[in-house]
């Protein structure tokens, strides 16, 4: 059979053209699925990371509560072992309105049914006492309240009244019925300390000033009472 050389003859396909073509295929495709795992995996160690993160947070919102409110030292990473802490369970802890006076089991109370109006407790330092009933209501809003008897040295009585004043959602009062010189009380949460100056005044301010143990999160301290109801 001849060719006429005036016609062009069809042409084999190059082999090497669509090699070379595949093989930018392959590629693409393999650059795509490494890309995809590293994004995967990138999540995934994301993920592990936040839960490892929430279950610290978790373990350390935990804290020792003992009915009958024994001693303890527990404590949290941030603010450390509050040494001589004593601690009531929460949910034997009464959280009423009531209008009249409560005979409360500890002095000061740790909470417990209370007066609808809490003691403004925004860096508050009052001069006079405190009705009970109207602190323990700040305490439900995560307060920390700070209270001293006569016994106290006066100096420690202002150097608190000044940590006091630079410290939203905490009040300071003298307290006479009080065993302890000086005393800090949350919800659930109480311990004596020496003086102004006792590692433990940082300690308890650190982790119950809005701490874990408030029963109403969010609940103000300002728009109570300004002055010691008579």
């Amino acid at each position: 059979m001849s060719f006429d050389p005036r016609y062009p003859q069809p042409q084999a396909p190059d082999t090497r053209a669509r090699g070379t073509r595949n093989r930018a295929i392959a590629i693409g495709l393999s650059a795509a699925v490494v890309a995809g795992l590293v994004t995967f995996g990138s999540y995934l160690l994301l993920e592990n990371s936040e839960a490892g993160e929430k279950s610290d947070d978790a373990s350390a919102a935990q804290d020792g509560k003992h009915p009958g409110g024994h001693g303890d030292s527990h404590g949290d990473a941030k603010g450390g072992a509050v040494e001589g802490l004593r601690s009531w369970d929460a949910a034997k802890l009464d959280r009423e309105h009531v209008a009249g006076p409560v005979d409360y089991p500890m002095k000061p109370p740790v909470g417990g049914n209370h007066n609808a109006s809490w003691m403004n407790c925004d860096g508050d330092v009052y001069e006079k006492p405190l009705p009970d009933v109207n602190a323990v209501h700040s305490l439900e809003h995560g307060a920390v309240w700070v209270t001293y008897n006569g016994t106290a040295a006066e100096r420690d009585v202002d150097a608190l009244a000044e940590r006091v004043e630079k410290t939203p959602f905490t009040l300071m009062s003298p307290y006479a019925g009080q065993e302890g010189a000086i005393m800090l009380s949350a919800w659930g949460k109480q311990v004596t300390v020496d003086s102004a100056d006792d590692r433990r005044v940082e300690q308890f301010l650190t982790q119950y000033v809005q701490g874990a143990q408030t029963p109403e999160p969010g609940a103000p301290c300002t728009g109570g009472l300004t002055t010691v109801p008579q």
